[in-house]
């Protein structure tokens, strides 16, 4: 049995909106309890304002009540009994699908009308049980899975389904062939984000660029805990370098070092040898530099501004991604280990004002190397990792 907190949900959700509307009909929310994460996924009727607006409710009102406290079935009683249905075409005005994930250990999985969730296990689809019942006067299916490492799951709109429609199918694109088209890339061990993009990617270019439908896709990937610690900046005080050196060390994780001072006092304290690398594999970032028992040493501002400007991309629309995915400069290689490996990131901040950052013709300033790490602490935390930053 898996221990509370051994496991972590890898979290990635995207849309993109029917041809020629600025407003997207779907609408994911996600909130957390002390025990639980929930992820609303809800599709209004139609697409544009109406859409957005209905969607963006029934989200709102699911993950509001869950979040006060009230029982799952309760939620969806209410909103089943609250959303009417089109006189015209006989559907309902919004659809949803709600995960819930409970103490990482359990997956709850309600669903009203949205095509049935996605599991992936052990590289094979796996059709888990549902159980049907009658709420509101609406049929809801709901399934409870004890969860493993590695299960992803992919929850979405009909948007998906209807992929190519006309164009390149007669029915759009069936469910079996969404799973084998997924199935090669799970085992890859991509992100849950960038399995969202790819499976969008791919329902775009079945529609022709020209989306008939809203298409949104939530994916959640189980994944184990994995630390990582990063180090920028010397400590105010010479006298705290031992006690702040050993207190990051002794973290568990792997561990990143930015900065010329700081990892020369790094090396000291480890009593090893800092080998600075000359080659420029980014003509805007520079080199790199090893030292025997840190997994990476950088230099400092400019790589992290530039590991700050791909995480602000990856929380948009991810278009740098192959830029940093495959980059072997400092600025990628830091960006794959908070990005893609890390679930927990450790900031140690040395407060110490750089003299060579007082030039006024450098526009480097102690404020700035702050804002930094508050504004990638941020994003790190929009990904759904958890940040610990300590200042010395």
């Amino acid at each position: 049995m898996t221990k509370k907190n051994e496991l972590c949900a890898d979290i990635g959700y995207l849309s993109i909106n029917h041809a020629g509307e600025n407003l997207c009909g779907d609408h994911v929310e996600k909130v957390e309890t002390d025990d639980s994460l929930v992820l609303v996924l809800a599709d209004g009727l139609g697409s544009g304002v109406k859409a957005s607006i209905l969607s963006t409710l029934t989200s709102k009102i699911i993950s509001t009540m869950i979040a006060a406290g009230l029982k799952l079935e309760d939620c969806v009683e209410t909103i089943a009994a609250t959303l009417p249905v089109c006189s015209v075409r006989g559907v309902a005005y919004s659809t949803f699908t709600i995960i819930r994930i409970v103490d990482n250990k359990r997956a709850e999985i309600i669903q009203y009308d949205n095509p049935k969730s996605i599991l992936i296990r052990n590289g094979e689809n796996y059709e888990y049980p549902v159980e049907t019942l009658e709420i509101g006067g609406k049929r809801i299916t709901k399934a409870d899975i004890e969860l493993q490492e590695g299960d992803v799951f992919i929850a979405m709109s009909d948007g998906v389904e209807h992929a190519g429609v006309g164009i390149r199918y007669n029915f759009g694109w069936k469910r079996s062939d969404i799973i084998e088209f997924m199935k090669t890339f799970v085992p890859v061990g991509f992100t849950a984000k960038t399995l969202t993009k790819i499976l969008l990617d791919e329902c775009d270019r079945l529609y022709d660029g020209q989306p008939g439908d809203d298409a949104t896709v939530c994916t959640v990937k189980m994944r184990p805990r994995t630390p990582v610690n990063l180090m920028f900046g010397p400590p105010a005080d010479r006298a705290d370098n031992d006690k702040v050196m050993s207190l990051f060390f002794s973290s568990p994780g792997k561990h990143i070092v930015c900065g010329g001072t700081t990892s020369t006092i790094a090396a000291k304290w480890l009593d090893k040898p800092l080998v600075p690398k000359l080659e420029y594999l980014d003509p805007e970032i520079p080199p790199t530099a090893e030292i025997e028992g840190v997994d990476l040493v950088t230099e400092g501002v400019i790589t992290v501004s530039r590991v700050l400007e791909y995480a602000k991309d990856y929380l948009k629309d991810n278009g740098k991604y192959e830029k940093w995915s495959c980059g072997r400069d400092g600025a990628s290689l830091i960006a794959r280990m908070l990005f893609e490996d890390a679930t927990d990131v450790s900031f140690f901040v040395g407060r110490a004002v750089n003299p060579a950052h007082q030039n006024p013709d450098l526009p480097i300033t102690f404020n700035i190397k702050m804002r930094l790490v508050e504004e990638l602490s941020d994003c790190l935390g929009k990904m759904g990792k958890k940040i610990n930053v300590s200042y010395f």
